[in-house]
């Protein structure tokens, strides 16, 4: 099945876009744990739901063609940078429409606050992973890769064609430079 996916990829590539619709069966059920992952840590909304997510991130992915794919790690680490791209707009707006705009101010009720409290740390988290990006950008997607894809160590070695041994330095490293920054 690794191959296939990896084939489909290749085709999808070169310019087939039916190859990227024969390959989301294969790989929905992965994209649906990507998404429920992302969902549990950060942003959760009524309108945005598993389901959602991983419908927007098709979207956004099926045209494009010029992502060279390499593999099916590398496949699933942009799905989940996707999918952390999609829920940080969608909290954008959501804060911005808690500045109101000109609209009356409302009493909040408790699950909105929470939302609002979620919609803000995940803000801060991709300000961080942001600024992460612009001092090493390896370490911005070992991140990506375990703690948005859910990915194992193995798999972000091979998604990043790189040592597992470089990936758990990497790792730590990440961890905990996010950790002082959002500190």
């Amino acid at each position: 099945m690794n191959d296939d996916i990896t084939q489909l990829l290749r085709t999808h590539h070169e310019g087939d876009r039916a190859a990227f619709d024969r390959l989301i069966p294969l790989v929905y059920d992965r994209l649906c744990a990507i998404a429920r992952r992302q969902l549990a840590r950060g942003y959760r909304d009524a309108t945005l739901d598993t389901g959602a997510l991983v419908q927007e991130a098709y979207f956004q992915l099926i045209d494009e063609t010029g992502v060279p794919w390499q593999d099916r790690g590398h496949f699933f680490a942009i799905c989940a940078r996707t999918m952390r791209r999609i829920m940080v707009d969608f909290a954008r707006k959501r804060q911005a429409a808690k500045r109101g705009g000109g609209v009356a101010a409302e009493s909040l009720d408790p699950d909105m606050a929470a939302s609002d409290e979620q919609s803000a740390l995940l803000l801060s988290v991709d300000a961080a992973l942001e600024q992460l990006n612009r001092v090493n950008e390896r370490l911005s997607r070992v991140v990506e890769c375990r703690f948005f894809a859910g990915m194992t160590e193995e798999e972000t070695a091979q998604a990043m064609n790189t040592s597992l041994r470089s990936v758990q330095r990497d790792w730590m490293r990440a961890r905990a430079w996010l950790h002082k920054a959002l500190n």
